[in-house]
Order: C-alpha cells, then sequence, then structure tokens
C-alpha cells in the first residue's frame, strides 16, 4: 500500500466525565500532530469516529486546534468506530485524494453510562435486555458445550492483559490479578465475571496518515480491510463474530503478503475474555477450539511467541467505544518504535490491529477492520 503512519497520539484512559469530547480530542490529536512533525495547515481531510458523541462533536472539538475549512467526516461503525476512521483515512490517501489526513476516535461514556451499554430496543436482544456482556457469554457457554473450554482459561485472558496493563501509564486498571481474584469477582454474565468483562472509559485517540515521506520512523501500512458481517442465526454454525473475523484476517492478511504468525504482536479487541479466544482462533493463531491454551501456555504473553495485547487490552487499558481502535493503532505504532516501555515487544518488525463491533441482530458483526503495519 502507498500509506504510511507519520504520528499517533491519545489520552489517558479512564473516568474523566468532566473533561469533555473537545478537550479529550484536542489532546490526542496535538500529540499525533507534535508526533508527525507536520504543520497542521498540511492536514487535507479529517475522519473522526465515535459512537455516542453529540452532533457537531467533530467540529467543535477540533476548532480550538484550528483544523478548519477542510473535510470533516464523522463515521459510526459500534466498537470499530476509531479503526473505521482510521481505515478511510488510509485509502483516501491510498487512492490519492489527499496527502495527508488526520484520524480521530473519541468516546465520553462515564457521564452517559453507569454499566453495561443499554441495548437497542428494535432488537430482539434489547427487547429482552440482553446486553452485549449477555450475548458475549453466551459465546463462551456455547465454546465450553462444544471445546471443553474451562473457567480457568477464560479467566487467564484477564490474568494476561491486566498483567500488560501495568507497565502501560495510561491504562485505566493497572493491577495485577490473579486466576481466583478473577473467577471470584461478581459474576455479570455466566460464565464471564466482572473481571472478564472491560470497562467504560473516556478517552481519545488519533493518528495522522499520508502517502511514505521516506522518515525513518514512519510506520508502513502493509494492508488494511473494513468489512461488515453477514446474516447470521441459530443455523450459523460458528459462533457470532467468529465469520466476520476470519473473513476481514484472510483477506488483510492476503493483501500484506503475511501469515498470522508472521506478526510480532497482535492488538485485538478482547472487550470479554471469550472476546480474545474466539478473535484469535478466526485469526488462524490456533485451531478451533484450542485458543483457550493460547494466554494458559505463555504463548500471547510479554515474551511469548505471538504478544497478544501487550497494551492490557479493552480488559487493562479500558474500552471507550470510538477510540479504542487508534489507540491499538496507537501502540503498536509505539511497539514498532522501540518506544513501548516496559511492555516492549523486542524485535517487533510487524503488527497487527484487530477491531469488531457489532450489536446487530441476525448479522454477524456491525464491522470489523484489521490492519497490518511495519516498521
Amino acid at each position: 500500500m502507498n500509506a504510511a503512519v507519520y504520528g499517533v497520539g491519545t489520552t489517558e484512559f479512564g473516568k474523566q466525565p468532566l473533561i469533555g469530547a473537545p478537550m479529550l480530542v484536542q489532546i490526542a490529536v496535538q500529540e499525533a500532530i507534535d508526533d508527525a512533525g507536520i504543520d497542521p495547515s498540511t492536514i487535507e481531510a479529517i475522519y473522526l469516529g465515535t459512537v455516542f458523541g453529540e452532533a457537531g462533536v467533530a467540529v467543535r472539538s477540533l476548532q480550538q486546534l484550528g483544523l478548519t475549512s477542510v473535510p470533516v467526516i464523522t463515521v459510526e461503525n459500534a466498537c470499530a468506530s476509531g479503526t473505521t476512521a482510521y481505515h478511510e483515512a488510509v485509502m483516501a490517501v491510498e487512492y490519492g485524494r489527499y496527502e495527508t489526513v488526520l484520524a480521530v476516535g473519541v468516546e465520553t461514556m462515564t457521564s452517559q453510562f453507569t454499566g453495561a451499554i443499554i441495548p437497542e430496543e428494535a432488537d430482539s436482544e434489547g427487547r429482552q435486555g440482553m446486553a452485549l456482556p449477555s450475548v458475549y457469554a453466551m459465546s463462551a457457554t456455547r465454546y465450553q458445550h462444544k471445546f471443553g473450554l474451562t473457567n480457568e482459561q477464560l479467566a487467564m485472558v484477564s490474568v494476561k492483559n491486566h498483567r500488560h496493563g501495568m507497565f502501560n501509564p495510561r491504562a485505566q486498571h493497572r493491577s495485577e490479578v490473579t486466576i481466583e481474584q478473577v473467577l471470584e469477582s461478581r459474576m455479570i454474565a455466566d460464565p464471564l465475571t466482572i473481571m472478564q468483562c472491560c470497562s467504560i472509559s473516556d478517552a481519545a485517540a488519533a493518528a495522522v496518515v499520508g502517502k511514505p515521506r521516506g522518515v525513518a520512523r514512519d510506520i508502513k501500512v502493509l494492508s488494511t480491510v473494513l468489512r461488515s458481517g453477514g446474516l447470521w442465526d441459530s443455523r450459523s454454525e460458528r459462533v457470532w463474530g467468529f465469520d466476520l473475523i476470519a473473513d476481514t484476517a484472510r483477506q488483510s492478511f492476503e493483501q500484506a503478503g503475511i501469515a498470522v504468525t508472521d506478526a510480532n504482536l497482535i492488538e485485538v479487541h478482547d472487550a470479554f475474555t471469550i472476546g480474545e479466544i474466539v478473535t484469535l482462533e478466526a485469526m488462524g493463531l490456533a485451531p478451533e477450539g484450542e485458543g483457550g491454551r493460547l494466554a494458559e501456555e505463555g504463548v500471547t504473553m510479554l515474551g511469548g511467541s505471538h504478544p497478544v495485547n501487550p497494551s492490557g487490552g479493552l480488559l487493562s487499558r479500558g474500552h471507550p467505544l470510538g477510540a479504542t481502535g487508534l489507540a491499538q493503532i496507537a501502540e503498536i505504532a509505539w511497539q514498532l518504535r522501540g518506544n513501548a516501555g516496559g511492555r516492549q515487544v523486542d524485535g517487533a518488525r510487524i503488527g497487527v490491529v484487530e477491531t469488531m463491533g457489532g450489536g446487530t441482530a441476525g448479522v454477524d458483526g456491525n464491522a470489523c477492520v484489521i490492519t497490518v503495519l511495519s516498521n
């Protein structure tokens, strides 16, 4: 591909409802611009991803930075909103519409929700009061019945990601937990306890992308693929989201000319512990039914052969929906530059980001973006 990431930036993640989206965006965007080493006047277009942002949030957030008089496009694609903004920015550069584009993601959730996101009443799950923890819990239950996945294997994903998050100064949760603590924490939707569910959060993240400019610290975009899910119902053979992730991964890896095992690190959408297990199987890192062994055997831990979510993932960093995908992009950029501090993956050369957003009844996920980056 003929595109590169020049610079990235994020805010801290956590409950910060008094700051507001405009200030969060300004912090993340200013860091990304400074990191890219560009004059803001060279930005030709802006894509901003958000799920619950109020009308006009993009322009309102960017005006104090002087980023006006250019196309500003707001996108909503559930949890993949931020990576959708990134994908569209990259494709705009790839096809020559613009030379330099800003991608932003933002969400202020703690002022709107006190717990799980309220499901849409128009969908069958919403009419039953089934929030996403329930949907993921049913996936976990089906996996346990079909493949013998243990509660301890589920909990190990949380243990791993919280351990990684201890080294991320911007993460919402930075405490190590044990399997026992995870399993003994409050039950949310059997078998998922509260420590196996991501926290709602407030944050923003940003990336400046453009044509390759020959700067050594720029990150090459090898591929980016965005797909929506197909029709999905009780006749589908696999759990919700599996086929969408598998199809997107296959296309993205073919475009990049790699296999998943070529990746030195992977950032995946671990909104719930079962989500990481299903995603890694769908991406091909483990055969179907064997993903529960990856964290248990240390494969996906820092120091393992394929570290997954060295940032701490959504389980540790937090999950401000619109900002999550671009925070994953930022983590990969820092890792590929060797700037990730105590969570640095040795010899990182190729990184993969996967973000999956969903919630529409009868569809196998609203959107999935998978991008491959290299130094």
